[in-house]
């Protein structure tokens, strides 16, 4: 250990005597000559835009009976959406009966007894005229056109979110059971 401190030390003195290295040492840095500095770089920004659809209907729609004996239980429903199609794309919205009408001896969406009609879309065509609502296959609601979007101005709709109106009928069949029915629908939205 102290022969090693010895020569760092001796090491270190013999350096100093020799000024020369010291202002060689000086000769190799560069001199800045100016403050100023310039660079130019180059990015690509890439922004993939996707479709987009999203929808919300009201948890439950309670059927009102008609003013008369055995007409027509009815009730609407607003359905809001938002959607962004492609220039060469659209959309549909569409429903199907995922759960027929329960408990037994009341209405049958099977059997072609729940209807709708559509009506006041603020963007994209509502279905026209009535439609059956069926248990085995999706039923149209409204049909949306390509380059289409919800809110924002220019282009897009002014209306945020955008809607259309369900109105339901089943009829009111003597033949019913007294009770309480329900059944279960299933929206769908698509957007390309």
């Amino acid at each position: 250990m102290q022969s090693y401190a010895h020569m760092t030390a001796t090491t270190l003195v013999g350096s100093l005597r020799q000024p020369w290295l010291a202002l060689l040492a000086m000769a190799a840095t560069p001199v800045c000559t100016s403050l100023a500095s310039t660079a130019t770089a180059t990015q690509s920004l890439n922004a993939l835009i996707y479709p987009i659809a999203k929808l919300s209907v009201p948890a439950t729609v309670a059927l009102s009976a008609g003013a008369t004996r055995f007409s027509s239980f009815t009730g609407s429903a607003a359905v809001s959406y938002r959607l962004r199609t492609t220039p060469s794309g659209g959309g549909n919205i569409t429903l199907q009966v995922t759960s027929d009408f329960t408990p037994a001896g009341g209405p049958s969406a099977g059997s072609g007894a729940l209807t709708y009609t559509c009506a006041g879309a603020t963007i994209g065509t509502s279905c026209s005229g009535t439609q059956t609502a069926s248990t085995t296959v999706q039923t149209p609601v409204l049909t949306l056109p390509a380059s289409a979007c919800t809110g924002g101005g220019g282009a897009c709709s002014s209306q945020d979110p955008n809607s259309v109106t369900l109105s339901f009928t089943v009829p009111d069949d003597p033949g019913y059971a007294t009770g309480s029915y329900s059944a279960r629908l299933t929206f769908v939205i698509s957007a390309t």
